[in-house]
């Protein structure tokens, strides 16, 4: 019951904050203030569930710290595909064809925020703490990430694989950003400095939404296991790779920082049964 008096209303948020958004795309002002809007707003309303359903603050969105966490956050995510990108275009998968819209990228900008603060607030604020109270951190890992990957399936150019490489990259990466951390401004900052970098700065697919205008006009071609193929360069082994490799760092960060949550000794009587 806790789970679905905080996952309702923030979901409820998400999805009418994100239609209001791609509503409006056209206007990039207004793209840009409706998206920071959705993401304020949800934000507030998950700290209020949490109070009332869990009688605590909610320290995982506590305003202390929010802009250094957001800030670190997006240097590791665009860092991060911007290295997928590079990978990607040494073996000729990715080429610029031109500038893009400053316009269109500043509109990006909200519509990024939007999502990545909606889908940390409902995967790793939600479902994975909550998952992760009764099963640990690995199990809540597991699960909660292949969820992600499974709700990228509704995506334009979803196929299998792209839901199978969200699942293992950012499904992954995403929720041990948190249990290393214990805030969600990290992971919502790698989140949204992926995202961002990805279709704002290259002009690439984001996991089969359609191709955005960016800053640049960006063109793949190629093997999709290499470039990512309509899905975008999320469905390529790089950023599998790129993402594994991160999701090892901050796991190994919360085992050093004592943040792992051991298998509770009932669910381990449960799962065997």
């Amino acid at each position: 019951m806790r789970l679905l008096k905080q996952l309702v209303p923030v979901a409820v948020v998400a999805f009418a904050g994100n239609a209001v958004v791609g509503a409006v795309q056209g206007n990039a002002l207004l793209t840009l203030l409706l998206g920071v809007a959705t993401a304020v707003a949800a934000v507030l309303v998950y700290a209020r569930v949490v109070r009332w359903s869990e009688r605590r603050a909610p320290m995982e969105v506590a305003a202390e710290g929010a802009a250094g966490g957001i800030a670190r956050g997006t240097l590791v995510g665009v860092a991060l595909f911007a290295a997928v990108i590079v990978n990607i275009a040494l073996v000729g998968g990715y080429r610029v064809d031109g500038s893009g819209s400053p316009a269109g990228a500043a509109g990006l900008l909200g519509v990024m925020a939007a999502v990545a603060v909606t889908e940390e607030l409902l995967f790793r604020g939600i479902l994975f703490r909550i998952v992760e109270e009764r099963l640990g951190t690995w199990l809540a890992l597991a699960l909660t990430g292949v969820l992600f990957g499974l709700s990228h399936l509704f995506n334009e150019h979803a196929s299998l694989w792209g839901a199978i490489a969200i699942a293992i990259e950012a499904g992954g990466m995403l929720a041990a950003a948190y249990a290393a951390t214990r805030t969600l401004w990290v992971p919502i900052g790698v989140h949204f400095g992926w995202n961002f970098a990805a279709a704002g700065i290259f002009g690439a697919e984001v996991s089969g939404s359609g191709t955005p205008e960016g800053l640049l006009h960006g063109v793949t071609s190629g093997p999709a296991l290499l470039t990512g193929g309509e899905f975008g360069p999320e469905g390529s082994l790089y950023a599998v790779v790129a993402g594994l490799l991160l999701t090892g760092v901050f796991m190994w960060m919360a085992h050093r920082r004592g943040t792992m949550v051991p298998l509770r000794r009932r669910a381990t009587v449960t799962l065997a049964e």
